[in-house]
């Protein structure tokens, strides 16, 4: 249940893209990429507070599943970012850290898969360099949007 209720929204977005046109750039990272990115970090580490060290690694099937559905979605946002629809009038670096970010989540499914914690955590700042690399290279204020009312 908790895999349809991570994935919903996202369908629902595709959905109202459909209808719609694409989201700019900054409403699929607002409203997917981000929210995506956060279950998969969230799925290996450790919070350290005031009453001791937590081990973030999923404990229940589902919580794997979880961690295997975001990486596979990263993956789409990818495949989606690397689209003529994102590229156009960008850089062709744009492209190739879109295919990065689909590349990377590639093994990101696998660590969950595998149920490998030391490798959730060490791809999830893998993808995290992909992300703050074409964050670098395209601040929120440059670069052309995606203007979903030009569908």
């Amino acid at each position: 249940m908790a895999v349809a209720i991570l994935t919903l929204p996202v369908a629902l977005t595709a959905c109202g893209q459909q209808e719609e046109g694409p989201a700019s750039v900054k409403e699929m990272m607002r409203d997917a990429v981000q929210p995506t990115a956060e279950v998969f970090w969230g799925s290996a580490g450790w919070v350290i507070d005031e009453t001791g060290e937590h081990d973030l690694t999923p404990t229940t099937d589902e919580g794997w599943k979880k961690a295997q559905d975001s990486a596979v979605q990263i993956g789409q946002f990818g495949v989606l970012l690397g689209s003529e629809e994102y590229t156009k009038g960008r850089g062709e670096d744009w492209a190739k850290f879109a295919q990065g970010l689909t590349e990377i989540s590639k093994e990101a499914e696998q660590a969950a898969i595998d149920r490998n914690s030391d490798a959730v955590f060490e791809v999830g700042g893998r993808i995290y360099n992909v992300c703050k690399a074409c964050h670098e290279a395209y601040p929120q204020t440059a670069g052309p949007e995606v203007d979903p009312a030009a569908g």
